[in-house]
């Protein structure tokens, strides 16, 4: 059984949690095949009232669908993320008609960021950086590099810089962003 991620082509989400600040973004290409569909797709959602925020990278009717369920569960869970990120994992995982979605979520509020797959996983990024779709590695080694090198950025400056860098490098992605982001509420 291969456990590892499945590879998303034809998009970047990048979600970055620095200097208490969370921004998720993404580029806005969608391909069929080999050619450029459409080029402003929007696969940033702010969910529970800009309390949480959702990215997709995938089929798109899929990801929606995704999306959606991810936001019953935040309502189910009294949007407790990490709480209704696992149910949706499980429920993917389980559920006949849902593990065939072909889509990955990036989910973050104000405290984390967590990767969602169908293969049942939750993974919570070390570096407080995430990132799926094809051009992840690139958006994501950029974002590591500016978050070390550059401290003084905020974490949507990242985003938009590391997606702008993916882009350079990455032909399924494109420089029409999508940005979100969320202040650290301080109690």
């Amino acid at each position: 059984m291969n456990n590892s991620l499945p590879i998303i082509h034809a998009t970047t989400v990048l979600g970055v949690l620095h200097n208490g600040q969370v921004a998720l973004g993404a580029d806005g290409q969608a391909t069929m095949g080999n050619t450029v569909a459409k080029s402003n797709v929007k696969k940033v959602r702010q969910l529970q009232g800009g309390k949480v925020l959702a990215g997709f990278a995938g089929s798109t009717a899929d990801a929606f669908t995704l999306i959606e369920r991810f936001e019953d569960k935040l309502n189910e869970f009294r949007a407790n993320m990490k709480r209704s990120a696992i149910a949706l994992a499980k429920d993917w995982r389980t559920d006949r008609y849902l593990r065939r979605l072909e889509a990955m979520l990036i989910a973050a509020d104000e405290n984390e960021i967590l990767i969602i797959s169908g293969t049942g996983d939750v993974i919570e990024p070390d570096s407080g950086i995430a990132a799926i779709g094809s051009g992840a590695m690139y958006a994501q080694s950029a974002a590591l590099a500016l978050k070390k090198h550059a401290p003084h950025l905020t974490a949507q400056q990242i985003v938009e810089e590391s997606l702008h860098i993916a882009a350079d490098i990455c032909i399924y992605t494109n420089h029409n962003l999508t940005v979100e982001s969320l202040p650290k509420i301080l109690v």
